[in-house]
């Protein structure tokens, strides 16, 4: 299977998801470095469902890494760590999946699928990796950041405020990022829409975030139950594997 899913970039993979990026610009020279193959691939009717998702997430780390470099953050070790956990779990469910391990986060492995077809649309395709990503790996990320400082998560701490901030970068990214997803007849549409589209998309976000930091102080009050914590992993990867697939279903394409 995995030879199928990555052809003739297989070994590249391998090596590019041997080891984890230890900071932030690390991260941002491995996702690069993924880009670069992913695009290489051999294409689908219309586009590589990783690399639509893959390529968002770059543009956001480099923004993310932009503020730290600006010291917009009161607490960079918290955020410079987080983006690190948070890219770990990404990179370890497509070492996984190219393992071909039963292991891999189901949120995951329904976009991975459409790496064989069938196509996928590229707006559909880079929001069902943002679900995977901020639904499933981010509060688990959180939970590890805080517990490698040795702090919790608290509303209204510096760490939350710092939390926070990405929205801001999430919105000021959308709009150039989703109409490059888009074709002729969509970038009219979206036109006639003005500003609609935007505000709606930067509002889910804000909100699906917000949603990972409860689960994550959810999960931080179970840590050192591993039955109730593997069954917040289970509960977790269920729902966004649900949305996943409805993300990348007609009916998804319908709604973005």
């Amino acid at each position: 299977m995995t030879e199928s899913v990555w052809g003739p970039v297989h070994q590249d993979i391998v090596d590019l998801l041997a080891e984890h990026p230890a900071d932030v610009p690390a991260v941002v020279d491995h996702l690069t470095k993924l880009q670069d193959v992913l695009v290489r691939l051999p294409p689908l009717q219309a586009s590589c469902p990783l690399a639509d998702f893959n390529g968002l997430y770059l543009t956001i780390t480099e923004k993310v890494l932009e503020r730290l470099y600006d010291g917009s953050f009161a607490d960079p070790a918290f955020l410079s760590r987080l983006d690190v956990e948070f890219a770990a779990r990404y990179f370890d469910a497509l070492r996984l999946w190219t393992e071909g391990s039963p292991g891999t986060p189901q949120a995951w492995t329904c976009i991975l699928e459409r790496m064989q077809g069938p196509d996928a649309r590229p707006l559909p395709s880079a929001a069902a990796g943002v679900n995977a990503h901020i639904n499933f790996d981010l509060p688990f990320a959180l939970v590890t950041t805080f517990d490698h400082l040795e702090s919790e998560p608290v509303d209204g701490s510096d760490q939350h405020r710092d939390y926070l901030q990405i929205n801001e970068i999430f919105a000021e990214s959308i709009p150039v990022l989703r109409r490059g997803y888009l074709d002729r007849w969509q970038l009219i549409i979206d036109t006639l829409n003005g500003n609609l589209d935007d505000w709606y998309q930067g509002g889910l976000v804000e909100y699906t975030r917000d949603v990972a930091w409860r689960n994550a102080q959810r999960i931080w009050r179970v840590r050192h139950d591993t039955l109730a914590r593997e069954g917040e992993r289970a509960r977790l990867d269920d729902t966004a594997a649900r949305l996943g697939r409805l993300l990348l279903s007609p009916l998804g394409a319908l709604l973005q």
